[in-house]
């Protein structure tokens, strides 16, 4: 136990370090000048409300989950929210001018930020809707049913955030075959929407990629929505997709992207995102109006996106390796060990750490070892892949451990391998 308390302390200890110098590195400049600076005490660091909530903390092993909340952000981002939550501006205008920035950074006619990707989806229906009819955004969603509100989504996409869609007042239309497909247009056809990770995801396969999905789509002159929420890395797919056609994309904030857990980003067609923007907040009569984004996270969101852009697939690619190596290395002498990485194809592009035993062999589960990673201090959270058979592009199995490393905090790879030979080592 003592062991566990000095790695948790190093690594807090890892984390200032590490915190301090991504600050310089960034460029972040202070609030205050330099000479102001010496004039005026030091802000305390702030109270831990975790601590003082009795909130656990944990190393996040696992990925970018919502229910983990998602990725920390860095320290850019952290200073640009405590930055905008000093002044009150327009929200509205707020809105508007961080949509024109990212729109021009990221390569599309418009851009919003929303309250997360399914908070995009909802606009997006909503525009969508409202493009279709010529209709005023306070009409939905209690007038949805009088007015052309159908959408259109393969039967292997349907998931839970077709509730995102139906909040707009949508209907959705299951499609499985091409036939089906070309058949669903009608005139009350508004949209169409795409998982964009269904392929990796367990269940019945799609019978229509993407690039048929969209052109077939446009054949009939409506709008494709696709949903790419945890589809970065690689940076690229911020505009790839946009550049493809798709008239709509949403991606959610707080994860690759490192935004703030409670921001999203919508892009695409200006008509579309110009209509998104009438139909949330803070316009009163409209369906996105619980939706709020406050000023923070649409600067913490901007300020993401500023800091992304300034990072390297590659060398982010390198250092998750190098993370799954320290684990893997770890435990490479347990008996029946089998360590690879994996990168799944689509969603969570990036390295995660297999690491495959025999139960019989090594005296304990898989269940047992995630039980046990899960009552120590600090709690440890493997991906929920874990034991599972694939899933998600992650072929894993009964008997395999999956680990995510991207979300690891400095000296956290050290702390998980540790954690992870302990308690394949330890006795019943």
């Amino acid at each position: 136990m003592s062991s566990n308390g000095n790695s948790t302390r190093l690594s807090r200890r890892s984390f200032l370090r590490w915190s301090q110098s991504a600050m310089a590195m960034f460029g972040a400049a202070p609030l205050i000048g330099s000479k102001a600076e010496a004039a005026v005490p030091k802000q305390p660091e702030g109270e831990d409300y975790y601590d003082k909530l009795g909130v656990t903390k944990i190393i996040n092993a696992a990925g970018t989950y919502t229910t983990l909340t998602a990725a920390c952000m860095p320290p850019q981002v952290i200073r640009a929210v405590e930055r905008a939550a000093l002044h009150p501006v327009y929200l509205h205008d707020l809105q508007v001018a961080s949509g024109e920035y990212l729109a021009k950074k990221l390569r599309c006619e418009g851009a919003l930020v929303t309250s997360g990707a399914s908070g995009a989806i909802t606009l997006a229906t909503a525009a969508c809707i409202t493009s279709a009819n010529g209709s005023k955004p306070g009409a939905l969603p209690q007038d949805a049913g009088r007015l052309k509100n159908e959408v259109i989504v393969q039967k292997a996409h349907r998931y839970s955030y077709d509730h995102a869609m139906m909040l707009s007042g949508a209907v959705i239309r299951e499609v499985v075959t091409l036939d089906d497909y070309k058949n669903a247009f009608n005139e009350k056809t508004v949209m169409t929407n795409f998982f964009n990770a269904a392929e990796e995801e367990d269940g019945p396969q799609a019978q229509i990629g993407r690039e048929q999905w969209l052109e077939i789509a446009h054949q009939h002159n409506v709008p494709c929505h696709l949903d790419a929420a945890a589809d970065m890395p690689p940076i690229e797919n911020l505009w790839k997709y946009t550049q493809m056609g798709f008239d709509l994309v949403c991606f959610s904030g707080g994860k690759g992207i490192r935004g703030p857990q409670n921001a999203g980003l919508l892009l695409g067609k200006k008509h579309l995102t110009d209509l998104a923007l009438r139909n949330t907040n803070p316009n009163g009569d409209a369906v996105g109006r619980g939706m709020k984004v406050a000023k923070e996270q649409i600067v913490g969101m901007v300020a993401a996106v500023d800091w992304l852009l300034e990072q390297s697939d590659e060398a982010n690619e390198k250092e998750y390796n190098r993370r799954a190596k320290i684990i893997s290395d770890a435990v490479k002498n347990i008996p029946s060990m089998q360590s690879s990485v994996v990168v799944p194809k689509i969603a969570n592009h990036v390295p995660h750490l297999l690491l495959k035993f025999d139960p019989s062999v090594v005296g304990v589960t898989v269940p047992q070892v995630v039980e046990r990673l899960r009552a120590e201090k600090p709690r440890v959270e493997l991906n929920p892949n874990t034991g599972h058979k694939p899933n998600q592009g992650i072929p894993s199995d009964a008997n395999t451990l999956v680990v995510g490393v991207w979300m690891l905090q400095p000296g956290e790879a050290e702390i998980v391998g540790r954690r992870i030979h302990a308690v394949l080592t330890q006795k019943a």
